[in-house]
């Protein structure tokens, strides 16, 4: 039996992807949902080492794999899923620096919109700029169960940068324009979310302090942060599968 293939994904088997796709950048990171969190989860990709796992979450079936960094990675990726694979949604979960001081670390943020530096957005063609936007229907349930498991989630826009080691420090500019915190996948994944009509929703943990004073987690805390995040994800992944409007019409 043949199964799906593209440039950057390789079904495995027949098992495929489900509907949400959680998307840490980091493949070890997939592979540490996929072992803690999932029920019977297999190896359903391997092209360049980005592994992406399906198995089962409160009896949903619920895929993780890696984005890798950067937006011209989660580009491709979200867009091979999205158009490709069946799925439906797709859920970031990563790090964040923050740049507004409402934020600090081991937060939660929540993406409404994603400002950037970057000119992903120009292949549209469009005479004007885009607002990226996260669904509302994923981010009101995530709000919903952080505030039921007492998760320090903040709810706001983010600052996709295109650039990591920035020798002007511009993130910090944009925290007067509303955003909470930086990071560098979110307006890419909403844009290709938006281009399919898919949803998507980008959930990171504060890993770093962005201004003064300067901090940051240990390897150990950021673990240990971010298995809030996961779980957060997980539980609106399941929630909203479990809507009645995704329910099969008679």
């Amino acid at each position: 039996m043949e199964f799906a293939k593209t440039p950057h994904i390789n079904i495995l088997n027949d098992i495929g992807f489900g509907k949400t796709v959680l998307m840490p950048g980091d493949p070890l990171r997939a592979k540490f949902i996929a072992e803690n969190f999932l029920e019977n989860a297999v190896l359903v990709n391997n092209v360049r080492g980005v592994n992406g796992y399906t198995g089962y979450y409160k009896g949903v079936k619920v895929s993780v794999m890696a984005s890798g960094m950067g937006m011209p990675s989660i580009g491709i990726y979200s867009y091979e899923l999205y158009k490709y694979f069946g799925v439906q949604n797709i859920i970031r979960i990563g790090s964040a620096g923050a740049v507004s001081k409402e934020c600090g670390l081991r937060d939660i943020v929540s993406g409404t919109g994603a400002c950037t530096n970057s000119s992903f957005g120009r292949q549209y063609g469009l005479d004007g700029d885009i607002s990226a936007v996260c669904n509302y229907d994923l981010l009101s349930i995530t709000e919903k169960i952080a505030a039921e498991k007492k998760f320090p989630l903040k709810t706001g826009s983010l600052y996709s940068s295109d650039v990591y080691y920035d020798d002007t420090r511009s993130a910090l500019d944009w925290a007067k324009m509303g955003c909470l915190a930086v990071e560098m996948e979110a307006a890419a994944l909403y844009m290709t979310a938006l281009r399919f009509g898919k949803r998507a929703l980008a959930i990171c943990t504060i890993s770093d302090l962005c201004y003064e004073p300067f901090d940051a987690l240990e390897a150990e805390e950021r673990q240990n942060s971010f298995t809030q995040m996961m779980e957060l994800a997980l539980k609106s992944a399941v929630e909203y599968e479990n809507l009645p409007h995704l329910e099969p019409k008679e």
